[in-house]
């Protein structure tokens, strides 16, 4: 299946008028668990809920997922939480508590380490820093109740101007998820949850603590991370106002990448085993790791009624963080503060809002050189200070035209200013850019269960520091290695997209289905690339246009099963990515990193509390690792087959076992990504081996 031609999406989008009111589309793919942590009842303002969520998101003209964590069986990464989705690409570095690549629509899948691309937020308000880049292991999915993604232009919040737009974590609250949590399993697994909420009247509270430990499959990969998540609130007749505090620490160790012939003679080894011991970037010498630390406080402030209202949210947020490869150590400390504020109402068949954000990051960068007998900080060859600046405005509104016809469209303006300067020299850097991010939807809802749609969009992107601030490193000699600043373009993207969410039928058994196509022609689009050694190259604006499309497909559903109250549960998820240079120096070759056809799926057995069966993660054709398209360096297809066993022990019990891999099939999980590679050069990361892991959880 592909999608060839521009006019594309455009002609089934006519197609799908022409036929009148046919099945529908589903708005998300979730898990069919019987588990019930919290309900609509406790739903308010800030926190919607589920129903209300969805309710919001059918109003959005594109494609959305809503996403309950808590019905998953196993939930300690993200990929646990983020699995089975359309349209969301996760692919795990090394399988333990790592920094997985998130990308959306090929959205900053350049990027090393993958850090922007898509504006992540906790609880309505942005968890990135100002100047686009996040942490993704910063992130929590056991203390969400539901995570809300607005893929593409069609991200609601006015800071999310990306070509992956948005994703919105909304944090459990009051009693909504008391549990403790405790599960090991295979290379040394270990994770434990408390959590505690109280609802008293007009006040809620709730504290999360986790701690999880890994050892890791590969050599070197061990991983130790510790979060506490907490809120409180208060609500009154047309007021709410809530404090989130949270502090994360996470430690990960980093094996590297290696050769396909070393992942194939033994996945679990690095460069430094074997005959590589004497290697000069020794993965034991070099000690390559990540180590990161976030303290966030936030409010948020809603007051007003459904027909006119205004929300208004503050946050700041602290970072330390050394990110360290082979060869350079990025030690990075700062702080980012930020205030958002909306006003909505409705006016006769209008729903409109205005919102403004601004958000600032002061950041101290300085780049060592990594001594190559102990990791231990050489000389400093970089120290940056950074400022970086959004401010952001939105005009929304949603005019009811009909009863079954909505046209909706907002338009976001925004000031992006990145200024750095170099500590030593006094070298500077100013760069600032001014851009509109304008979009227009139709949607067409023919039944309540049924829904399509149709948008245009344009979407902007600025560069991080990790794009603006490069270096020159040699493996043996770290006097000569110098920094320097990059000037770079915005990444401008327009994107036509059709699709539709709803029901296939009627009845108990009728499936959910969601499905949208994109196709989006990207400018100057940021190519973030390494070396041949696997460190990073630096960032360049690809001048010859790239080409974005793909299709995003879901469905879920139940059918009869032999037993008393039996049922087989099932869901599918299906992205197909086709991303091409238009142009220039690689025209027509496939931009490397993302997987063309990705299909994740499961089928669960259901009786009583007791649910059982297997699930595969397949990619089916290779990936390309260099943008040259180099003949035998590819990404190799895989079929990952997992089984997994739940049971729900009364109202309070539950226990878990979950198997993964477990043909034990030796794989790269992700790679790096160049210009032009051979095979001789260190690629791949290998993925976990088979592994089982089990737990037991008691909620009250």
């Amino acid at each position: 299946m592909s999608v060839q031609h521009a006019h594309t999406p455009l002609a089934l989008a006519l197609a799908l008028t022409a036929a009148g009111p046919i099945p529908a589309l589903a708005q998300e793919v979730t898990s069919l668990t019987p588990i019930t942590v919290s309900g609509d009842a406790q739903a308010t303002p800030l926190n919607p809920g589920v129903q209300a969520e969805r309710a919001r998101l059918d109003g959005v003209a594109g494609g959305t997922n809503l996403i309950e964590p808590q019905k998953e069986t196993r939930l300690v990464t993200l990929k646990d939480a983020l699995d089975y989705q359309p349209g969301l690409v996760v692919q795990e570095f090394f399988g333990g508590l790592d920094q997985p690549r998130l990308n959306i629509r090929g959205s900053g899948i350049q990027s090393n380490p993958v850090n922007r691309g898509v504006l992540l937020m906790q609880d309505g308000l942005p968890l990135n820093e100002a100047d686009g880049s996040f942490v993704i292991g910063f992130l929590e999915p056991r203390n969400a109740r539901l995570v809300s993604v607005r893929r593409g232009a069609n991200a609601l919040s006015p800071s999310a101007t990306t070509l992956g737009g948005e994703l919105d974590f909304q944090s459990l609250t009051g009693t909504d998820g008391d549990v403790l949590r405790v599960e090991g399993g295979s290379f040394g697994r270990l994770g434990a949850q408390a959590a505690k909420g109280f609802r008293r009247g007009s006040l809620d509270g709730r504290l999360s603590v986790t701690h999880d430990k890994y050892d890791g499959y590969r050599h070197h990969s061990g991983s130790d991370r510790t979060s506490v998540h907490g809120n409180f609130g208060v609500q009154g007749d047309g007021f709410e106002n809530r404090t989130y505090l949270s502090y994360v620490d996470l430690d990960v160790d980093i094996p590297f990448v290696v050769t396909r012939a070393q992942m194939e003679d033994d996945p679990t080894d690095v460069i430094g085993d074997g005959n590589t011991a004497n290697h000069p970037l020794n993965v034991y010498k070099r000690n390559p790791h990540r180590t990161s630390r976030q303290f966030r406080a936030a409010n948020r402030t809603y007051w007003g009624t459904e027909d006119l209202n205004n929300t208004f949210g503050v946050y700041a947020q602290s970072i330390d963080d050394t990110f360290q490869d082979p060869l350079v150590a990025t030690v990075t400390d700062g702080m980012t503060y930020g205030a958002q504020w909306q006003f909505a109402g409705k006016y006769r068949a209008i729903d409109y809002r205005v919102a403004l954000d601004w958000s600032r990051s002061d950041m101290n960068r300085d780049l060592y050189a990594v001594n190559p007998q102990n990791g231990s900080k050489l000389r400093r060859f970089g120290a940056y200070d950074l400022q970086a600046e959004n401010r952001n405005a939105l005009l929304g509104f949603a005019w009811h035209v009909a009863q079954q016809w909505t046209v909706v469209g907002d338009a976001k303006f925004t000031q992006a200013i990145r200024d750095a300067r170099e500590r030593g020299s006094g070298k500077s850097l100013e760069q600032d850019w001014s851009y509109v991010s304008p979009k227009l939807g139709l949607i067409w809802q023919p039944a309540e269960d049924q829904r399509f749609f149709v948008n245009v969009s344009r979407s902007n992107e600025a560069p991080t520091y990790w794009e603006i601030i490069t270096n020159n490193a040699a493996a043996n000699n770290a006097p000569t290695m110098t920094s320097d600043l990059s000037t770079l373009k915005l990444q401008r993207a327009d994107t036509v997209e059709i699709g539709g969410a709803g029901l296939l039928g009627s009845g108990r058994y009728a499936p959910h289905w969601a499905l949208t196509l994109y196709h989006s022609d990207v400018k100057d689009e940021l190519m973030s690339v390494s070396t041949a050694n696997g460190t990073a190259a630096g960032t360049y604006n690809y001048r010859g246009g790239t080409r974005h499309q793909g299709i995003e497909l879901g469905l879920n559903g139940s059918l009869p099963a032999p037993g008393t109250g039996a049922a087989f549960d099932y869901r599918v998820a299906y992205t197909f990515s086709d991303f091409r240079f238009k142009g220039g120096e690689y025209a027509g070759n496939r931009i490397a990193g993302v997987p063309r056809h990705l299909v994740s799926a499961e089928i669960l057995y259901r009786i009583g509390g007791l649910r059982f069966g297997p699930n595969v993660r397949w990619m089916p054709s290779s990936t390309e690792t260099n943008h040259t398209n180099t003949p035998n360096t590819r990404q190799d297809s895989y079929a990952l087959l997992g089984f997994k066993v739940d049971y729900q022990i009364g109202k309070h019990w539950q226990a878990y076992v979950q198997g993964d891999n477990l043909t034990n099939e030796a794989y790269a999980s992700a790679f790096v990504i160049r210009n032009t590679g051979t095979t001789a050069m260190p690629t791949f990361l290998p993925g976990n081996g088979r592994s089982v892991t089990a737990g037991v959880s008691y909620r009250f």
